[in-house]
């Protein structure tokens, strides 16, 4: 069970996001992992990844002097050596593709490296499968969100869920959403500049920008 499993959307709607992560198990093969998880996010940092994270922190560097207002002009920089670095102690370590080709190289890096590690794909079912025929492994078993259940209608509409659920740990309102679709809507911010936005509220780095900016610009009409 990860914190991505509940993304919202169809199955076509995950064609350009992937996440994989290691997952150590406490009092079976956590003892001198660190070595071994950094290695993990290093093969990760190879394959362009769009997004990485240690659980602790994101890979978007931290800055000095911030204020309240500060995410509206803050370049998002992606430092991955950080992530990497970042890994103390024993947890989750993770890391978001965009496309399929760069998603399944990893995971043939990966098997390959046999670091001994419980590794999860999160995406959709044929996703997950087609990687795993390309790395020459069966999946050991698949995990299903039946949805959500709203009998009162008290939330927000299929585009807003999308941005607002790619943060696993709830940290993207669905007030900030809606305000960046309408932010770019109105012209006021680029559908880059408003995922940009988005993906700093995502502290373990499982947010995918590149996601978010084909869901606001698909919002406004400007793709299909």
């Amino acid at each position: 069970m990860t914190n991505t499993l509940h993304r919202y959307g169809n199955a076509i709607s995950f064609r350009d996001d992937y996440i994989l992560f290691a997952i150590p198990s406490k009092g079976i093969n956590d003892e001198d992992c660190i070595p071994k998880l950094k290695e993990f996010l290093r093969i990760c940092s190879r394959h362009s990844p769009v997004n990485m994270g240690n659980g602790n922190r994101s890979s978007l560097a931290p800055e000095k002097g911030l204020s309240p207002t500060v995410h509206w002009k803050r370049i998002a920089v992606k430092d991955w050596q950080s992530v990497i670095e970042g890994v103390e102690k024993p947890g989750t370590v993770s890391a978001v593709f965009s496309s399929k080709e760069n998603a399944e190289a990893c995971m043939k890096e990966i098997v390959a490296a046999d670091l001994g590690f419980s590794i999860n794909m999160s995406t959709s079912v044929e996703n997950a499968k087609k990687a795993a025929e390309a790395s020459n492994i069966k999946r050991h078993s698949v995990e299903y969100s039946l949805g959500f259940n709203d009998p009162h209608d008290h939330l927000p509409d299929s585009k807003v869920l999308a941005l607002s659920t790619m943060c696993g740990h709830g940290m993207v309102s669905f007030n900030m959403a809606k305000k960046m679709i309408e932010m770019v809507r109105e012209g006021r911010r680029s559908s880059e500049d408003a995922a940009n936005t988005l993906v700093r509220f995502c502290p373990c780095g499982i947010y995918n920008s590149d996601r978010a900016k084909r869901i606001l610009d698909e919002t406004i009409g400007k793709t299909k």
